[in-house]
């Protein structure tokens, strides 16, 4: 009896090992497409494995399809898009080889358990209630040392069967004051709109279409504004037919 009890442990430690070594080497594997997947230098080990585990998940789960989007390889740049879901920032990130830096309002960005993730990632939160020219600034600030900011200029979720809103001013504000060119982006396919969590685990046919860069002039504001509007609320008509996925 004692002989087959220590048998059976001697087993059971066996297994526990071979377990383990399983599992660590499905852990590598898995760090290892991440960083495989990855297409852009966020300055950390960790973010640019986030950055591939984005990728995946947004081509492979909700089968992003995208025209390549033409940032320049250097210098300030301004991405807008249309807001339809809490999916919309992983999308546009997907899509991007250079670090998007988000405006985020200040409420999303203290989530308790996402704080750290936005901090990482640059994301730059906007009091709206008290000071939102801090935000402003740091932007501006960001896209003169050369960075890429990316928000959303209706403000809140905004659904194309919603009564038509007005942007808001930032985008073109930063735009004009920085020099930076306008990217404008228009997100179709995605199941769960108006919701933040729900968008993320249900699973779409999601579409960036990008559209020419636009320099602002400000001369004409009104004019740059609206075409913005008619991009973001799907009124410019899409002519882009090559998607990469």
């Amino acid at each position: 009896m004692f002989s087959l009890s220590v048998s059976s442990t001697a087993w059971v430690i066996i297994g526990v090992i071979i377990i383990l070594a399983a599992a660590l080497w499905t852990w590598r594997r898995f760090l290892r497409r991440c960083e495989a997947e990855c297409e852009v230098d966020w300055g950390s080990v960790w973010l640019n494995r986030f950055d591939g585990l984005n990728r995946l998940f947004c081509r492979r789960f909700h089968r992003l399809r995208y025209e390549p989007l033409q940032l320049p390889h250097h210098g300030g740049a301004v991405v807008v898009a249309n807001h339809v879901s809490g999916l919309d920032p992983l999308l546009l990130m997907a899509a991007s080889r250079r670090p998007l830096r988000f405006l985020i309002a200040r409420e999303q960005y203290r989530r308790r358990w996402l704080t750290w993730l936005f901090a990482a990632g640059g994301c730059i939160p906007v009091d709206r209630e008290e000071r939102p020219e801090r935000a402003f600034r740091e932007a501006l600030e960001a896209l003169r040392r050369g960075e890429v900011i990316a928000l959303f200029p209706h403000g809140t979720i905004h659904l194309d069967s919603d009564p038509p809103r007005r942007i808001k001013s930032g985008a073109i504000r930063l735009a004009v004051l920085s020099g930076s060119p306008i990217f404008p982006l228009r997100l179709e396919g995605i199941r769960g709109q108006g919701h933040t969590i729900l968008s993320v685990i249900m699973r779409s046919r999601a579409r960036i279409h990008s559209f020419p860069p636009i320099e602002c002039d400000k001369a004409a504001l009104a004019r740059c504004a609206d075409h913005i509007s008619d991009i973001l609320e799907g009124r410019a008509k899409i002519t882009h037919a090559t998607l990469s996925s």
